[in-house]
């Protein structure tokens, strides 16, 4: 009890302290207003870029292997895979025969070529050759309209399914479908189009600015360059679970396709997006480590404001501190009466700080990318403005704790 009123006294007087300097108290709280906002919005930009890795490659599949000629991350010799064999369309027909009644196999071959539709063109949009699986490795549907079937594939027909952002660039308001577009230099027939995936405006590729043709159309109307073009082969698992097993049968499958000694080494890549996530954690964990600390610099120079301003309150109030102990405080009572205005401060230029730093989000997901404050940040960012006052405020205040309450009362 009799600690709840010193507490309750030593916080009193601290706050007369703050109310009786304002002006001193905000500057004072600026370094950390500054600080918090800084840290908030890295953090927040951190998450927000990863919403947006996530939801650009979410169309990829966590139960989905996807061979190709060459790892999706490279943290090798280039060259090594440079000069490997192309995945030809004979390899996926074999691989699929393989592995028939284990798992979806859908074939792609993709090139950039320009899409026009009366005076509206669009330069390098990724247009992708596939079969009527692609909905189903991938789990993405139309949006409007339908996707490639079966029978578009065996007949080859010229018909295309556009991506979201196509659409809306070349068409706008009106509806896209029957409408035709020249592809490259040939005419394709629109049959639907693909709901939003969310593309990156952050380097990852964007699944929205893409056309899907039948692949067989794509060999008729493009060319397989006598047999030379790559081909990539998604592979849908049996089930998530199976994935690691299935992945060892794929390989050995693969293998056996391309005519591989038991003592050559692989000379295709197997992707999937756990390899993707492994990559983007470890560069987004570098990323924010020196984020927080080029950040985690103007909290420190915050922190020693605070300091040098206690230090000040300190030596001003000395002759007060005197009184309090002659009178009958005790070291405790002065050392939290100090401890309380420096976290008092801290606290203030913290909540300051969350108020800015939430605009600040606000005006990054309004205009960047996703963004949004989590109660987790905005617990550390309380416990991180405290935990400054806290470390600043603790050597003046030991120092106002120790004065000899003689020499105080002496103190002009």
């Amino acid at each position: 009890m009799k600690f709840g009123l010193e507490l309750s006294e030593s916080f009193n007087i601290a706050r007369s302290a703050i109310m009786a300097n304002k002006g001193r108290g905000m500057l004072t709280a600026l370094g950390i207003i500054i600080g918090i906002v800084a840290v908030i919005t890295t953090m927040t930009a951190a998450n927000g870029l990863k919403n947006t890795f996530m939801q650009s490659f979410s169309s990829i599949g966590s139960d989905v292997l996807y061979v190709s000629r060459t790892p999706w991350v490279n943290m090798g010799d280039f060259m090594q895979f440079r000069n490997r064999r192309n995945i030809s369309l004979d390899d996926t027909e074999k691989l699929a025969e393989a592995l028939s009644g284990r798992g979806i196999v859908n074939p792609g071959i993709n090139r950039s070529l320009n899409i026009k539709y009366g005076s509206e063109t669009l330069e390098n949009v990724n247009v992708l050759g596939t079969t009527d699986k692609q909905i189903i490795v991938s789990s993405i549907t139309p949006e409007f309209g339908r996707f490639l079937m079966p029978f578009d594939v065996e007949y080859k027909k010229n018909v295309a399914v556009l991506g979201s952002a196509v659409a809306e660039a070349l068409f706008g308001a009106l509806s896209p479908l029957d409408k035709k577009i020249k592809v490259g230099r040939y005419t394709y027939r629109v049959i639907g189009v693909m709901e939003e995936q969310g593309g990156s405006s952050f380097g990852g590729p964007n699944f929205d600015r893409r056309v899907y043709v039948p692949i067989t159309t794509f060999i008729k109307t493009f060319g397989d360059r006598g047999g030379r073009e790559n081909y990539d082969v998604a592979i849908k698992a049996p089930s998530q679970e199976e994935l690691a097993d299935f992945e060892y049968e794929v390989i050995g499958e693969m293998r056996k396709v391309r005519n591989l000694t038991p003592t050559e080494e692989d000379d295709f890549a197997i992707n999937k997006l756990d390899t993707l996530m492994g990559a983007y954690n470890n560069v987004m964990g570098v990323v924010l480590l020196i984020g927080l600390l080029v950040t985690s610099i103007s909290l420190f120079v915050g922190g020693v404001g605070v300091m040098n301003i206690m230090f000040v309150s300190v030596t001003e109030r000395t002759k007060e501190i005197g009184i309090r102990k002659a009178i009958g405080a005790r070291r405790r009572s002065i050392l939290l009466q100090f401890l309380f205005e420096s976290s008092v401060i801290c606290l203030i230029g913290g909540v300051i700080g969350i108020v800015l730093a939430a605009l600040v989000t606000f005006i990054i997901n309004a205009v960047l990318m996703p963004a949004s404050l989590s109660w987790g940040i905005l617990l550390i960012a309380v416990i991180v403005s405290i935990s400054v006052g806290v470390l600043s405020g603790i050597v003046p205040a030991w120092r106002g704790a120790r004065l000899d309450p003689i020499e105080a009362l002496r103190y002009e």
